[in-house]
């Protein structure tokens, strides 16, 4: 009985794969296509981005702010709740936070700031300001890439109302490709990677900007590293 269950998985899943063109390919194929993903051949790269650090960092700013994420910097990440503190306050928003629990981040002393509630580990839906470590910064559009991870949980990317992403400047590259080649090289590709330009919005409805449509409404980013752009 039991192998005849099997059996006829089987043929229901090879009929499937059929339908899907999904055999196994021919030798020649199944070596091109290993190839290709060992190479990881690039498209033409905008020549926008081959420009110094300080440039590519000056190129990533411009980028970013225009989308709507307004920016800070700080030295190191020792004056990162002093920094959250003002940003909060001047935008009267909640001084309790749901943090990343990155190690670079749970090795900073929060209680240095000491009207800042925080928790460390995913967001609930009750949350309103998150924290999250940001891998890379890419200049060519302005956009964040947050790969998910035990340290990173998804989360905190899309249920609060404000999202404030720590990002050393030494992360900052130019085309999404380079981005791209540093997650490789990270290790193991995580299950989900969100590449995060600005806010949440959406003009669908009547031609009308409504920041947070599904998502964040807010999207305050924080450049840790020295000052290399005026």
């Amino acid at each position: 009985m039991i192998k005849g269950i099997t059996d006829q998985r089987a043929a229901i899943l090879g009929a499937i794969r059929r339908g899907l063109k999904r055999d196994a390919l021919p030798a020649d194929q199944a070596m091109m296509l290993r190839t290709r993903l060992a190479a990881h051949p690039r498209q033409i790269v905008p020549a926008v981005v081959a420009r110094d650090r300080a440039a590519l960092l000056d190129l990533f700013i411009a980028n970013a702010t225009r989308e709507f994420t307004t920016i800070d910097r700080v030295d190191h990440l020792a004056a990162l709740p002093e920094a959250i503190t003002l940003y909060l306050r001047g935008q009267n928003l909640p001084l309790a936070l749901v943090i990343a629990p990155d190690p670079s981040l749970q090795a900073i002393d929060w209680a240095a700031s000491p009207l800042l509630t925080t928790r460390f580990g995913r967001a609930e839906a009750s949350d309103m300001v998150s924290v999250q470590a940001g891998f890379a910064g890419i200049a060519e559009t302005g956009t964040l890439m947050l790969p998910s991870g035990a340290g990173t949980p998804t989360t905190l990317n899309l249920l609060p109302d404000t999202e404030i992403v720590v990002l050393d400047t030494a992360n900052v590259v130019g085309p999404y490709e380079d981005g791209f080649d540093r997650l490789r090289a990270a290790g193991d590709l995580p299950r989900n990677v969100m590449l995060v330009t600005g806010p949440s919005r959406s003009a669908d409805i009547e031609r009308t900007l409504e920041l947070g449509a599904h998502g964040p409404r807010r999207l305050h980013l924080i450049l840790v590293g020295p000052t290399e752009s005026k």
